[in-house]
């Protein structure tokens, strides 16, 4: 007799309302920097293969009416893309549900929809609880390059914060790319809201959202540690894989237990 039979994702994939997959996909975004600024590739299975050119073809002058044409070659090479779940518990009891005066379900979404976002960010930008089968976090591997600006080395004439910012924008173009967005820390705000130019005026215009040209996407708070600031960079270029199956699941007949299996909550 078979004892290891269970509804596994493929038996169960009908019964996932759409409206709510669509729902916690938005709410994680508006909440997550590295999927507002990132490119997406949607993943049908756990690990993808991303091909991406590394080889580009180069064109040759040729040398009068006889002259003959040289071939040339793109190539490609595979990138893996390998899905982690995030996922959390929230208990409830029942009796709180009942007398609460708001819609404690609704509440428990949107507050686990920014805790996906806010996961998520830690482990992209900073490495923080990274999955080993992710590459290198975006702080630690800029360190590692050595494409770094510390945070008041411009002086008030040369733009302050700004100015900056400016030199990290350098460091990318000097790699041969285009900065297309700032992720940077709330506290960059009043940085730039207090930078002048030597006449005193603004360098930044805060209401656009902007600076240097560039979107500005804040971070959820505690995702840098205290040494990051910001992060420049072509965003374009970094790749988010994405499994739309983000669901929520309510349940009232369950056991929740520690790692050592002693038992915390016996719903029933």
């Amino acid at each position: 007799m078979p004892f290891n039979n269970i509804i596994s994702r493929p038996d169960a994939a009908a019964t996932i309302p759409e409206d709510v997959v669509a729902e916690v996909i938005q709410a994680a975004a508006a909440e997550s920097a590295a999927l507002s600024l990132f490119r997406q590739v949607n993943m049908g299975t756990k690990v993808s293969t991303l091909p991406v050119l590394s080889a580009l073809a180069q064109a040759y002058f040729v040398a009068g009416d006889t002259g003959l044409k040289q071939t040339t070659e793109q190539a490609w090479q595979g990138v893996t893309l390998e899905a982690e779940e995030i996922a959390a518990i929230v208990p409830v009891p029942e009796a709180v549900v009942d007398d609460s005066a708001i819609d404690i379900w609704t509440e428990v979404q949107q507050g686990l929809a920014e805790a996906v976002g806010h996961a998520l960010d830690a482990a992209v930008f900073m490495g923080t609880s990274k999955p080993a089968t992710w590459a290198a976090a975006l702080v630690p591997a800029a360190i590692t390059a050595g494409n770094v600006v510390e945070a008041g080395t411009a002086t008030v004439p040369e733009g302050g914060v700004v100015g900056d910012i400016d030199a990290a924008l350098d460091l990318v173009e000097a790699d041969g790319f285009d900065a297309t967005g700032v992720a940077a820390k709330r506290a960059l705000r009043g940085r730039l809201r207090r930078a002048r130019d030597a006449e005193g005026q603004r360098l930044a215009d805060l209401s656009a959202g902007t600076v240097e040209g560039l979107p500005v996407t804040y971070v959820g708070g505690g995702v840098f540690d205290a040494t990051t600031l910001a992060v420049v960079g072509d965003f374009s270029l970094a790749v988010l894989g994405v499994r739309a199956d983000m669901t929520f699941k309510l349940l009232d007949q369950a056991v929740i237990t520690d790692d050592t299996g002693a038992i915390i909550y016996n719903l029933p």
